[in-house]
């Protein structure tokens, strides 16, 4: 794989990140580095270990000593990233509503932060790279040659999410969904470190009425343009 440009994808949940992501990076042959899984992985050891949300010291010590890898694995032709926690493959537990309702709580801890931007960076340093998270191009790809906020209305999102879950056999109530992304919008675009936030060169994209297909080739679009060779 060759050395190529870095694209930093920011936005709120929901807002299609991950998913787009991949389809860009697979298109580049990039890697992709999904920084979100990141932070689930270590919220997941945070609640088998019984640590209070609240407890940052504890948190930082827990993100330092934690091993997060991100791994391919070819499965029926497909290529698959994969979360491995401390040798443990935990691509599934991550995804749990309660890791969901806690990981903003552990990603707001400064000492957490630097622990998991410091690895994203080390992940990212030779380019050729997309990176998804909140705050992407902001503060942990600052200088990547593309930076995109990608966005929708909470209406969509929350149903997004839910299709998700329904399709893992996951009910939950569509309406205390919504709200639940309203509040995850509202703590972590007021939270006191690295909060979301639009880069000041960040082109903005409102994926509410935008499949996937389209949102994807306007990256690439703006990749190319930017010195991404496909």
């Amino acid at each position: 794989m060759g050395k190529g440009i870095s694209i930093a994808l920011d936005g709120p949940a929901g807002s299609g990140k991950s998913t787009i992501a991949r389809a860009v990076a697979l298109k580049f042959n990039y890697i992709y580095i999904d920084t979100g899984a990141m932070y689930r992985a270590v919220t997941l050891k945070a609640l088998q270990n019984k640590i209070p949300m609240d407890n940052g010291e504890a948190l930082t010590q827990l993100a330092n000593q934690t091993l997060i890898r991100l791994k391919y694995i070819e499965s029926e032709g497909f290529s698959q990233l994969r979360v491995i926690m401390d040798g443990a493959d935990v691509s599934d537990a991550i995804r749990s509503l309660e890791v969901t309702n806690s990981v903003s709580l552990v990603s707001a801890v400064a000492g957490v932060r630097v622990a998991l931007v410091k690895l994203q960076r080390d992940m990212a340093q030779e380019g050729g790279v997309v990176m998804d998270g909140r705050d992407i191009g902001t503060v942990v790809l600052p200088d990547a040659e593309l930076k995109i906020f990608l966005t929708a209305s909470v209406k969509e999102r929350s149903k997004r999410r839910w299709l998700e879950l329904k399709a893992k056999g996951i009910e939950v109530d569509p309406d205390e969904l919504e709200e639940q992304i309203r509040k995850r919008d509202e703590f972590d675009s007021n939270r006191e470190v690295n909060p979301l936030r639009q880069a000041d060169d960040a082109i903005l994209l409102d994926t509410t009425a935008l499949s996937i297909e389209e949102v994807t080739d306007r990256i690439i679009e703006l990749a190319v343009a930017r010195g991404g060779e496909l």
